[in-house]
């Protein structure tokens, strides 16, 4: 489940930089919109080093 759930933060993660990029790329960009995703892609990066970090703590125990 972690592998997958990992994934699909990592998946989220792209697709938000996506919308950034594309977004500035506008004559004129939605800033409140670039910072909104730019939370977002924050917090998603947030959840991936908890996950990570997470799973290496129970690979540990289980050594």
């Amino acid at each position: 489940m972690t592998d997958r759930y990992l994934a699909y933060l990592s998946r989220e993660h792209a697709r938000l930089d996506d919308e950034i990029r594309l977004e500035s790329r506008r004559p004129r960009p939605d800033e409140v919109l670039i910072a909104r995703l730019k939370k977002l892609k924050l917090a998603l990066k947030d959840q991936m080093q908890t996950c990570v970090s997470n799973h290496a703590r129970s690979d540990r125990l289980t050594a």
